[in-house]
């Protein structure tokens, strides 16, 4: 077995056990012996518990990448907010080590969550400033109103899809239809709340010009979670 493929093994079976029993009682012994194998193998990959799962956490993060930019190569209006907003929803229900991340579950996480917060501080702030630029972009190609300050945008779309993300967990039994219910009723929010009312030909024409811009802000956020996921490697 080549290494990457071991290590995958490895990263599959703790991203297993963490969601069946939580970080706090999932032990190396046992991921090596989910994983086939050796304890000492794991620690050839990983020197700790802790860089194992933050390693975890940084690959639901990098799918998730990889994803949006997929669809954003495939259909520039992906770039918009609201698409971008329903996309991220529908990851947020099928990936749930990446809903625990994203709603600070201590339950599942413990003191995972916190470290994860200080070791990914340099990627949290690169994301914060692609979001940004990505509006400063969307508004530049007039995508977006531009009325309203563009950190005031981008607090209003964080809020938004926060709540979103929130109300599955607070308001399961009140939650509406279906989960593509909604991710359409988030992606309406917030285009209401951001987004021009453009014929569809213009926000088309206007995405199109704006996509490659933004779709190479992706892809260097893509890349620096790529390099933290291997340093996290070599532990």
């Amino acid at each position: 077995m080549v290494r990457a493929e071991r290590a995958e093994r490895i990263l599959t079976a703790a991203a297993d056990l963490l969601l069946a029993w939580g970080y706090r009682r999932v032990t190396i012994d046992e991921i090596a012996h989910r994983a086939k194998v050796g304890k000492g193998t794991v620690y050839l990959h990983w020197k700790t518990k802790e860089s194992l799962f933050l390693a975890v956490l940084i690959k639901e993060q990098l799918q998730s990448q990889y994803s949006q930019l997929e669809m954003m190569r495939n259909d520039p209006l992906e770039i918009l907010p609201s698409r971008r907003a329903g996309g991220l929803f529908r990851e947020f229900l099928s990936r749930p080590v990446l809903r625990a991340l994203y709603t600070d579950d201590s339950d599942l996480l413990g003191r995972l969550n916190d470290t994860a917060k200080k070791e990914f501080a340099h990627l949290m702030a690169e994301g914060d400033q692609m979001a940004r630029r990505q509006l400063e972009v969307l508004r530049e190609h007039g995508l977006l109103h531009v009325d309203a300050d563009v950190r005031h945008q981008q607090y209003s779309l964080m809020a938004i899809i926060t709540g979103f993300f929130t109300a599955e967990g607070l308001l399961a039994e009140r939650a509406p239809d279906t989960p593509e219910v909604r991710a359409e009723l988030l992606a309406r929010t917030v285009h209401s709340a951001l987004e021009t009312s453009a014929p569809d030909s213009a926000r088309a024409t206007a995405a199109a010009a704006a996509a490659p811009e933004i779709i190479r802000l992706y892809e260097h956020l893509a890349d620096l979670s790529a390099q933290e996921m291997n340093r996290q490697l070599r532990g």
